[in-house]
């Protein structure tokens, strides 16, 4: 197969979910109410924290910053998906392709460890309580926020620099509705080992080291848990974090099951079918899960929308 190297790569083709011309309608409709509720979910939660002196504390100050990573993952992804649909180009040229696989590395993995920054709140505030103020004061909070962007940027910035090198065949379809590093990488034509093998490791790295640390802390969070004699205390206490490990649980399990399970198992289209959950479906219920589960947020998020319509 013919090849060129990227200096002379101009467009990307992205077939996105289905070719299907019946389907569009239905696919635009579907993503952008999809896309709404996420912005607008993940908004009212920051707005409600923001607005309340009583839920300026870590945990929260954590929520606020997923929500908002939340909001830029999803937008690094649905519009451009949006704009595909409703105009029929495909085409993406090669500074937009490699633009939007910045930033969906950067906010993928900005989420990884807030919630494992947040899994760590949750540990000192239970196992640790009379130490809390002490531990998380606002200087460390905000630390670790600085901290878990600089690595979400130095990861996707050694990633973006080694693709530059690569060299791509003349088909440059994808069959995927967004771009990631590893679609990226098929399509080239010269040797990716070290991009395949940098790519494997970083992924370990940054999966297997935040997981680990998530896993440790609320490993210890329920045997403090079960040490609480009284059964009203172990339910209060398991509300505090409840919310926080349904969103883990769903955010690493979409992920084992697009990038681990799927990769073998699947197609490339059922692949990106599978993907939406991942980018699209877990951004838009993490709002509801941190509402519903959190009485404090719940009724200031009442107190926003009845005043905003009253």
């Amino acid at each position: 197969m013919e090849s060129e190297n990227q200096t002379g790569v101009s467009e990307f083709l992205l077939l996105g979910l289905s070719e299907d011309p019946e389907l569009q309608p239905l696919l635009f409709g579907l993503f952008l109410s999809m896309y709404l509720v996420t912005v607008l979910g993940s908004l009212l939660i920051i707005l409600a924290i923001s607005s309340d002196s009583h839920l300026h504390t870590p945990m929260h100050f954590f929520l606020s910053h997923l929500s908002f990573v939340d909001i830029c993952f999803t937008s690094t992804i649905v519009p451009k998906m949006l704009v595909n649909i409703q105009t029929g180009n495909k085409v993406i040229t090669d500074a937009g392709c490699l633009i939007q696989v910045y930033f969906f590395m950067v906010f993928i993995c900005m989420d990884n460890l807030l919630l494992t920054i947040m899994a760590y709140d949750r540990y000192v505030a239970i196992c640790r309580p009379l130490y809390y103020a002490i531990i998380m004061d606002p200087r460390l909070c905000g630390l670790m926020i600085l901290c878990s962007l600089f690595i979400s940027i130095m990861d996707t910035l050694l990633h973006s620099l080694t693709v530059l090198h690569l060299s791509f065949c003349t088909d440059l379809k994808v069959p995927h509705f967004f771009y990631e590093l590893a679609q990226i990488l098929r399509l080239a034509c010269s040797d990716t080992l070290i991009n395949d093998i940098l790519m494997h490791l970083v992924t370990s790295l940054l999966g297997v080291g935040p997981l680990s640390g998530i896993i440790f802390s609320y490993t210890r969070i329920v045997l403090s848990i079960l040490r609480i004699p009284s059964t009203g205390g172990k339910c209060e206490a398991f509300s505090t974090f409840g919310s926080h490990l349904s969103v883990v649980f769903l955010f690493y399990r979409t992920c084992v099951g697009v990038y681990l399970s799927s990769a073998a198992t699947l197609s490339p289209r059922r692949r990106a079918v599978a993907s939406v959950m991942n980018t699209v479906v877990t951004p838009m219920v993490n709002p509801s899960i941190y509402s519903l589960r959190n009485g404090a947020v719940k009724g200031d998020l009442r107190t926003l929308i009845s005043g905003t319509f009253s």
